[in-house]
């Protein structure tokens, strides 16, 4: 879309979660990631006549701890509703929501990102949390266009994320516009992506003459675009109701408390505490932060070795990382364990081997896993020269080969050439300010 004038923007984001459990919310029927369609499946789920729903204490439990790390009222009673609308991966023909009165209400989620020029700078917003609330999950349709039917998996359609995000765009001191929902995004990514294309194609129609429509859209993303679904003039009618096969949900304050105690470090403490701990920037703690597995292995490697953190986080950042994102694997699966990055920066620091040499040995573990750092060090030969004898006889062999370089008023660049000539000499292995001391003396 061209360039437009300034315009304000509304995001609301409905987002479906799925709860770490091991069985389903209503039913006893186990959650199970890619298993065999309908394997997983109770008479319940299949809506048998005579089935009645049993709510799952541990996701009730999950639901409150959510609802406590994103700052809500907690309701110590809420109620259950029946959502009414008729789609084949839905046989009872109703879904068991939380209407009415949800499990958590008013809450706030502050969170903070990195801005500025340099993207250094931590900057802090919050968001407002309407409600949280429990629901059933639907199946799922799998359309065989071969075939040209549909087929049924009732296991559960969710995977870990969706969410449907409401967008209207305004100009400045007018009332808020009409908007429009972008349904079923599938990743963090695509949600960013369609809430840019979504504002920019809105404020088109309105800078154009014309009217933003009221419908849901989905989101296209190979071509990054939201295309119409249906419009939402004629509003489904839900038919809510109360629903009659459950009673109020109760929470005690026992149980309150108790999940209170449970509740992890969020990450907004995590970054505090690391950057406070450690003295690394704040801008490294985000990125151990967000990074699954990533913190954990900083901290482990910090343990082991007699390295600074903020030499740790050098090599955590650059050398772990740089393999693992070249590789497309997780942190989890790293070839080098923290142990073992322990010992490359303990060797190091203990004078046994360069810091070129430490990056070469991790190169050499991560292509074989199953050796130690010192193995690679004593069968390649890569261990410092503490022979001053032998740098002496090095360095007296590199400035006898360079006679005209070394004549005064030599220049600093020489210098570094004659060092860099030396450490090829030694592959590396010797001490650079040794080198140097030796060379300024032998060409003063």
């Amino acid at each position: 879309f061209p360039v437009l004038n300034a315009a304000k923007s509304v995001v609301g984001l409905e987002i479906h979660a799925q709860i770490h459990s091991n069985t389903k919310l209503f039913s006893g029927s186990q959650v199970g990631f890619q298993a065999p369609p309908n394997s997983l499946v109770s008479f319940f789920d299949a809506s048998l006549p005579g089935t009645l729903p049993v709510l799952n204490r541990r996701c009730v439990e999950a639901a409150v701890m959510t609802g406590l790390a994103l700052n809500c009222t907690i309701n110590r009673k809420s109620l259950f509703d029946r959502k009414h609308y008729f789609y084949a991966d839905l046989p009872a023909g109703y879904q068991i929501t939380q209407q009415r009165l949800p499990i958590a209400v008013d809450g706030t989620l502050t969170y903070s990102h990195l801005g500025g020029r340099k993207r250094n700078e931590v900057v802090t917003k919050s968001v407002r949390i309407k409600q949280i609330q429990l629901e059933q999950d639907s199946g799922k349709s799998l359309h065989d266009d071969y075939r040209n039917q549909t087929l049924i998996d009732l296991n559960r359609a969710e995977g870990q994320l969706r969410v449907d995000a409401n967008v209207s765009v305004h100009r400045p001191g007018d009332p808020w516009g009409i908007r429009t929902e972008v349904k079923n995004i599938n990743s963090a990514r695509n949600l960013a992506r369609a809430i840019d294309y979504e504002i920019q194609r809105q404020m088109f129609v309105l800078e154009s003459g014309g009217t933003v429509q009221n419908e849901t859209r989905s989101f296209d993303g190979k071509t990054g675009h939201t295309i119409p679904m249906r419009d939402k003039e004629g509003l489904q009618d839900y038919r809510f109701m109360p629903e009659p096969n459950l009673p109020p949900l109760m929470v005690q304050v026992v149980v309150l408390e108790e999940v209170r105690e449970r509740l992890p470090e969020l990450p907004s403490v995590r970054r505090q505490r690391l950057v406070e701990t450690y003295g690394i920037l704040p801008e490294h703690s985000f990125t151990l932060v967000n990074e699954d597995g990533l913190m954990d292995y900083f901290e482990a490697v910090v343990r082991e070795t007699k390295a600074g953190p903020r030499k740790v986080i050098g090599w955590v950042m650059n050398e772990l990382q740089g393999l693992l994102h070249q590789q497309n694997l997780s942190v989890s699966q790293s070839p080098i364990s923290p142990q073992a990055l322990a010992q490359i920066l303990n060797l190091q620091e203990n004078g046994q081997i360069s810091s070129s040499i430490a990056k070469q040995v991790f190169q050499e573990l991560w292509k074989t896993p199953g050796k130690t750092a010192q193995q690679i060090v004593k069968e390649q030969d890569l261990g410092m020269v503490n022979d001053s004898t032998e740098i002496h006889r090095i360095c007296q062999k590199v400035v006898d080969s360079h006679p005209d370089q070394v004549r005064p008023p030599w220049k600093r660049a020489v210098l570094n050439k004659l060092m860099g000539l030396v450490q090829k000499e030694t592959k590396g292995r010797a001490d650079p300010v040794l080198v140097r001391a030796i060379l300024e003396q032998k060409t003063s």
